[in-house]
């Protein structure tokens, strides 16, 4: 049985760490209200493009594009988001098995012996993603700067070359596995198809609802102002993918940090009711010793 002294140490340590979890959650709540603030600045870009694309798209014109080819499907380029530290919980974990049966479905779709490259995007899901490496059929690449806590210029530099390697050939599709951001409370894992573009999310709702009361005129053509503003809509979907990544992250971490406080809190209180369970036995043991001795006397 632990001693009084023990346990005062044992409820102090606890309480240390109740401080600490409590901390963490937060500066972890504060990082997520950071990047939620971060999509609703995206957002209005985006729909900017998605106007334009979709008009382009509605207008009637010819118009054609490498991005958005569809073509017979032997090496796929799958990248998965993760993050770089721990304490989050099982975020890796249940993106990583999201991340296995999106290649269960993608080889029972084009055959198990396509050739998948996996961009492990943060530290804890390339590890785990090494353990698929075994398979004759999977590569797992890594890019130098490339991970979950990445700039703007680094993802932007990162679509540019998923965009090259579809571009020439080397990769026929490219799908995204991450957990999309709804609230702290609230996250999805999602799988996004990035290359070819489907021309179904270049529509905005503007576009999507037919109106033909604006006539737009394109310079110097329509086919030239698709193809510039193309990549910028696949850089800005990369953009709110690796955004939303991070806000998911930080969310799994309140909660994780939330669940660490209130285990801390109630092993607290059982450690204070052992300790004065203890103390009571204790006084009671002197109390009777006394008694005892003056009964002798």
């Amino acid at each position: 049985m632990a001693t009084l002294r023990e346990l005062k140490t044992r409820i102090g340590s606890v309480a240390s760490s109740e401080k600490i979890t409590g901390a963490m959650k937060m500066i972890s709540s504060a990082k997520v209200h950071k990047f939620e603030r971060a999509l609703r600045e995206l957002l209005p870009f985006k729909n900017q493009i998605q106007t334009i694309m979709g008009h382009i798209l509605s207008a009637g014109v010819e118009f054609h594009s490498p991005l958005i080819v569809d073509r017979e499907v032997k090496k796929i380029g799958v990248v998965v988001y993760g993050s770089d530290d721990g304490l989050c919980g099982g975020y890796n974990i249940n993106i990583f098995k999201q991340l296995v049966v999106e290649l269960g479905n993608l080889r029972e779709k084009y055959g198990s012996t396509v050739e998948i490259s996996i961009y492990s995007v943060g530290k804890k899901i390339t590890k785990a993603c090494m353990k698929l490496a075994a398979d004759p059929h999977i590569n797992v690449v890594t890019i130098e700067g490339v991970d979950s806590k990445m700039d703007g210029k680094t993802v932007d530099s990162f679509t540019e070359t998923l965009r090259e390697a579809f571009s020439k050939g080397e990769l026929d599709l490219v799908e995204v596995v991450y957990m999309r951001f709804y609230s702290i409370g609230r996250q999805r894992l999602a799988v996004d198809q990035l290359f070819p573009v489907r021309a179904d999310l270049l529509l905005s709702q503007d576009a999507a609802s037919g109106d033909e009361n604006q006539l737009y005129i394109f310079e110097p053509d329509a086919n030239e102002i698709f193809n510039a503003v193309l990549p910028m809509f696949v850089i800005s979907t990369m953009q709110e993918i690796t955004i939303e990544n991070r806000a998911s992250e930080q969310a799994a971490r309140v909660m994780a940090m939330q669940s660490a406080n209130d285990n801390a809190h109630k092993l607290q209180e059982q450690l204070q009711l052992e300790y004065n369970k203890l103390r009571q036995q204790s006084i009671t043991t002197e109390l009777l010793d006394i008694l005892g001795g003056q009964v002798e006397r």
